[in-house]
This record gives C-alpha cells, sequence and structure tokens, in this order.
C-alpha cells in the first residue's frame, strides 16, 4: 500500500482556508498514485485550544472530505474537533475510505497536560483499528507516541500504526527518537505525520516520517519542507521480520499487570 503524509502549514484557526487548501493535496496525491492519505493533527484549525469556536456537531469536516476521497479515489486520515456533552470537546482523527465511508473514529487518549489540552478536551478510552488494502492500520495522535503500552495494545493487530501531530521543532529529537522506538518495539510500520510553519507562536518543523518494522526510515520529510512524504507499506517485509525474531512472544504481560499493581498499593 502506498501511503502519503502531509507535512503543510497549517493556517492558524482558518479552517475554511485549510479545507480548500487540501483539494491540490488530494491532486498530487492521485498522480502519485497514493492509497491512503494522513493529514496532521487537527489538520485544518491547528492545535487550538478554542474549542468553542471550532467544535463540530455536525461532520462539517468529515463530509467535505469524504466528497475529496470520493472525488479523487483516495483514503484519507484527517483530525478535527468534534463536539460531546459537557464543557470539552474531542481532539478526533478518523480515516475515510475512498467511498467516503467512515473506517475508524479515534480520539485522543493522552490529552497534552503540559499545555493545558485536558482542560478543553476530554480523554479517549479506546484503541481502533481498520482495513485499506488488506494492511491493518491504528491511528493515535501526537502526546499518544509517549504512551508504550497503548502501542503494545495496538500492535497486537495493526500493521501500520499512525501518529497524526502538532509537535513543536524544539522537540524534534525526541520526536524521531520515540517514533523509531514504538516501530522496534512493535515490530509494525510506523507513520509520524507532522505540521511546518507558525502556530499560535509556536514552531513546527515537519520531520515527517515512514519508519519500517526495523526501526529503519524510509521516508522522510524536510525541515521546514511543504510536500507529501510518500512510502510503501509491505505486509510481506512485516511478516519477514516478525517470524524472524519473535520477541514479542516473551512479553510477560500478566507480571506487568500484577508488578503495576503492586506498586501502586
Amino acid at each position: 500500500m502506498k501511503i502519503g503524509l502531509v507535512q503543510n502549514n497549517i493556517l492558524w484557526e482558518n479552517k475554511q482556508f485549510n479545507l480548500n487548501s487540501s483539494k491540490e493535496y488530494f491532486k498530487k496525491a492521485k498522480t502519485l498514485n497514493i492509497d491512503l492519505l494522513l493529514f496532521p493533527e487537527l489538520s485544518f484549525t491547528g492545535f487550538t485550544m478554542n474549542t468553542k469556536m471550532f467544535q463540530e456537531s455536525d461532520s462539517y469536516t468529515i463530509h467535505y472530505m469524504s466528497n475529496l476521497c470520493k472525488t479523487y479515489d483516495i483514503n484519507v486520515g484527517i483530525g478535527y474537533i468534534q463536539q460531546c456533552t459537557g464543557e470539552k470537546a474531542k481532539n478526533k482523527y478518523t480515516i475515510i475510505s475512498k467511498s467516503g465511508d467512515i473506517l475508524c473514529n479515534y480520539t485522543k487518549i493522552h490529552p497534552f497536560s503540559y499545555s493545558n489540552e485536558d482542560k478543553y478536551y476530554i480523554s479517549g478510552n479506546e484503541i481502533v483499528w481498520c482495513n485499506i488494502n488488506n494492511i491493518i492500520l491504528s491511528p493515535f495522535i501526537c502526546y499518544d507516541l509517549r504512551f508504550p503500552e497503548v502501542f503494545q495494545i495496538a500492535s497486537k493487530k495493526a500493521d501500520l500504526i499512525t501518529i497524526a501531530a502538532n509537535w513543536p521543532c524544539s522537540r524534534s529529537a525526541q520526536w524521531i527518537s520515540l517514533l523509531k522506538a514504538r516501530a522496534i518495539e512493535n515490530q509494525c510500520y510506523i507513520t509520524g505525520v507532522n505540521r511546518i510553519g507558525i502556530g499560535n507562536n509556536i514552531t513546527y518543523s515537519g520531520n515527517s516520517m515512514i519508519i519500517n518494522p526495523l526501526g529503519e526510515i524510509i521516508a522522510y520529510g524536510e525541515d521546514g519542507t511543504d510536500d507529501i512524504i510518500v512510502g510503501d507499506i509491505r505486509k510481506d517485509f512485516i511478516i519477514e521480520v516478525q517470524n524472524s525474531f519473535k520477541f514479542k512472544q516473551d512479553r510477560r504481560e500478566e507480571l506487568y499487570y500484577q508488578l503495576n499493581n503492586k506498586i501502586n498499593s
């Protein structure tokens, strides 16, 4: 499966402009024969805490992108803000099929408390999966990358784990190291799609990448470059790597659970 990562400059809190601009990436992706096109976290607003203004109850962004998926015959992953009951919203990442149907709909499990995201967004409680071209994928969002436990669960089924982010360039070295670690630990493909430019006075450098199950970077977005980063996800290579070094079968999950309960008791 050919995958494309949209490393773009999200115009801060200008939702309609960013939605309109997304058409150009679909057009380019079509010429590149991309099967799945992935946009960064909160793809059309940037990493905003202005949930009251941008939260959706009518799935406007989903409908808009579904039409583009059908027009260009491409599957897509996009982030947006969903309204929910109460004062807080949901930071969502949704995979939409080329026929315009929702394949999976993920809520960020770990809001970024360091920037007070948890005061505006509720925490998700589910890992989701979907199947595109016989590749099972599971989406996560940004800060989730720092929590390896959820990746271990996801990789029990997933061939590909995607991370959509607004990850600042001041911590880009950690971004790269964590992405590679998650690929090695889970023996699956990892993609990290990150924005560029400046949003809310924070600078983003991109560094989007596709990493294979050995932890090797097979496609990379240069710092600050607006582009689609393209690479192939190979099911046969995943199987080859997992069969050649079966270290995951030596995990002692029952023991880890017991040790965790013991230390917290």
